[in-house]
């Protein structure tokens, strides 16, 4: 399996050091979920009023949020499903993570940036997957896999 994440930084405030821990806990993340072949993700961090403007651009809501995914395999009613060539790597599609949400949040649940900023970037990861948490039975799977990977990647609630 390969991961290939295409990373932005909208803040400047991304070290080198934080972009190389990312890909670390995607590859253990693509480990733990038993990913198979070559796959893409793009991964953007952005400002409270940067997600704000997507938020509401796409979702109707006007107000900053800590995460949000855009699945290029979620399919819509009348959508055909796309076929990979042989060779052709997955594109999963896009997931955008406020900093700014992410050390409040790190503060307001009292554990670290790094706890928080792993939660966010693996919830996104299991959207662009197909996982939801819209019944207690979709929020309990995919909770459950977000702990299993983040406290087997040293991530452990506090």
């Amino acid at each position: 399996m390969t991961m290939t994440i295409d990373m932005h930084d909208e803040t400047g405030e991304v070290t080198d050091g934080l972009q190389q821990w990312v890909i670390r806990l995607i590859d253990h993340a693509a480990g733990v979920l038993d990913l198979k072949g070559e796959i893409e993700c793009s991964l953007t961090f952005v400002t409270n009023p940067r997600i704000q403007e997507i938020n509401r651009a796409y979702r109707g809501i006007d107000k900053p949020t800590d995460v949000i995914s855009f699945a290029l395999e979620e399919m819509e009613e009348d959508e055909v499903p796309i076929i990979l060539e042989e060779g052709e790597p997955r594109v999963l599609g896009d997931i955008i993570v406020s900093i700014d949400r992410a050390r409040e949040q790190a503060e307001t649940y009292n554990h670290s940036f790094e706890r928080e900023l792993g939660f966010l970037i693996i919830h996104g990861l299991l959207h662009l997957l197909g996982f939801d948490h819209n019944t207690k039975a979709e929020e309990e799977e995919m909770f459950g896999l977000q702990e299993n990977i983040l406290s087997s990647f040293g991530l452990k609630r506090i």
